[in-house]
């Protein structure tokens, strides 16, 4: 810190007197260099710099300290989490979100929560879960729908418009069965929003083979996990202020989940794996 603040023309013998040091041993410091363990963080600091760009300046600590580990590099999370700060690295913070995507208040038929029947989720393309959120743009509303593999937290499919309309759902879930032809008996888990109770979306999985489900009511934890990827999405994209145009957010949203989040954001629920290297290692 003195040797920083020194560069800056503060003075030595002032600086020293203010963190408590003598003079003559700082000077004593200076002279010897920097210790192997300096060298060692220098070093570490490439390589925690280089992990942190290439996850879009998303990473914490804890993503990239392990990270590291599948380097074959050592070092603790507290080490890490002292350099990043030491570098000025910081990862980005969740946002808080609370929109209104669920229209709950119709008569249309519920279906059971199946979830609360399956013992274990043990392969992929079993369960898949699907929600709403929603992208501000300066052009207006953008509603974002996507379904996600509960074992591998791999998003299927997913559909952008400008609408809530059941044809939002239906083309993500579209998107997603001709991509992956999962196997009859795909469970389908949702909220009890009027798209997915919708005789339209109903006759959508019948043809599908797959099964719906929906969440209790008031239940919000049946569905964490997708409430859990709107939050990740928002913070990595850092959607603080909407985007400029309709096109600039299809771009953003388009990159992120199939260039990034799905090929390689480790996720801490699949052992800091990619969704789609998770899978890779579940079908070998």
């Amino acid at each position: 810190m003195i040797k920083a603040l020194a560069t800056q023309g503060q003075s030595v013998r002032q600086l020293c007197k203010l963190y408590d040091v003598s003079a003559s041993g700082y000077y004593d410091w200076l002279d010897r260099g920097p210790s192997q363990r300096d060298k060692a963080d220098e070093k570490l600091a490439v390589e925690i710099q280089a992990i942190h760009r290439r996850s879009r300046h998303n990473y914490g600590s804890p993503r990239i300290t392990q990270e590291l580990k599948n380097k074959n590099i050592k070092a603790g999370k507290k080490r890490v989490a002292r350099i990043m700060k030491e570098e000025g690295i910081t990862g980005v913070q969740k946002a808080c979100y609370k929109p209104k995507t669920t229209d709950s208040n119709h008569d249309m038929p519920i279906s059971p929560n199946l979830l609360a029947d399956i013992a274990a989720i043990d392969e992929v393309d079993q369960v898949w879960v699907g929600d709403i959120t929603y992208i501000p743009t300066m052009e207006g509303w953008l509603y974002l729908a996507a379904f996600m593999d509960l074992m591998s937290r791999r998003i299927k499919g997913w559909s952008l418009k400008d609408h809530m309309k059941t044809e939002l759902v239906e083309n993500a879930f579209i998107k997603a069965i001709f991509r992956h032809r999962p196997p009859p008996g795909l469970i389908t888990h949702t909220d009890r929003g009027s798209q997915y109770a919708s005789h339209s979306f109903r006759k959508l999985l019948s043809e599908h083979s797959a099964i719906s489900s929906m969440s209790g009511k008031g239940n919000c934890y049946d569905n964490a996990a997708m409430e859990s990827f709107w939050a990740t999405l928002k913070k990595d994209l850092r959607i603080t202020k909407p985007f400029k145009t309709k096109e600039e957010a299809r771009l953003a949203i388009f990159d992120y989940i199939e260039a990034y989040y799905n090929r390689s954001r480790m996720h801490s629920s699949i052992g800091f794996m990619s969704p789609l290297d998770y899978e890779a290692k579940h079908c070998a």
